[in-house]
């Protein structure tokens, strides 16, 4: 009788991690905000968009090839972050969140938490 309470404790407390990336803020805003639109019409409750420190990679390269070592130029990329919890998603909700068609750009994430 433990075992099956645990693993109702276990289903009830299951969340999707839903982890979103791309370059432009803009593009990445419109695909969670049709991720959380999904889950809303699915009547699954959503915690987020939560957004995370936004990574910046930058890159120096030799404007010259071999002479002229001081001129440099600096390049740089931002990633921006978000991520949404859905709590308690069924294989309903699953399959309606792998079907969505997002621009191109934007890298998903999901995994299943307990």
């Amino acid at each position: 009788m433990a075992t099956s309470k645990a693993t109702k404790n276990k289903t009830e407390n299951s969340k999707l991690r839903v982890r979103v990336q791309a370059y432009e803020p803009s593009i990445l805003d419109l695909s969670v905000k049709q991720i959380v639109e999904t889950g809303n019409r699915l009547n699954v409750e959503i915690v987020g968009p939560v957004t995370l420190p936004t990574k910046i990679k930058k890159y120096t390269v030799n404007r010259a090839s071999f002479v002229f070592k001081t001129a440099r130029e600096q390049f740089e990329m931002r990633i921006h972050t978000r991520f949404v919890d859905i709590i308690n998603p069924s294989q309903q909700v699953i399959e309606a969140l792998s079907n969505l068609d997002l621009p191109a750009g934007v890298s998903v994430e999901a995994q299943i938490r307990s």
